[in-house]
């Protein structure tokens, strides 16, 4: 087997049936597919398939690989390996984001209250004739 550390592999309802059993028996994973909800109708986002197809669309950034050119498997790899390299070394050296800072808890809002706006101070300066809009805080 090429990868060991691979054990599972998800995939959709539809690879169900014969596919299960020839992948644990040639392959040594399991396959495991995720079924859709009941209540859907249409097409919707599920976890785990999202994630696979979150992983497609970044290999299909690469123009390269929107289309199949090569002939061997081999170099179809080689772009696919190539593709997921330069995404990762870009990952790894962008700079790092900022710390989030902590959540804090929601104030409960009264809903007999009413929210007054800041009151804003105009002011005429006597050079210009022009008339400047500030927030008291700044007078």
């Amino acid at each position: 087997m090429a990868h060991p550390e691979v054990t599972v592999a998800w995939a959709d309802s539809a690879y169900g049936g014969e596919l299960i059993p020839w992948a644990r028996s040639f392959l040594g994973i399991t396959l495991r597919t995720v079924p859709g909800r009941k209540d859907q109708d249409g097409f919707a986002v599920l976890a785990k398939r999202w994630r696979v197809e979150r992983a497609i669309s970044w290999i299909m950034r690469a123009r390269r690989n929107v289309r199949d050119y090569e002939r061997l498997i081999s170099q179809s790899e080689a772009h696919l390996t190539w593709t997921m390299i330069t995404l990762m070394v870009r990952r790894l050296t962008r700079p790092p984001r900022p710390p989030r800072p902590p959540r804090s808890e929601p104030r409960p809002v009264e809903r007999d209250a009413v929210v007054k706006p800041k009151p804003i101070r105009i002011r005429a300066q006597r050079q210009s004739h022009a008339i400047r809009l500030a927030p008291t805080a700044l007078a």
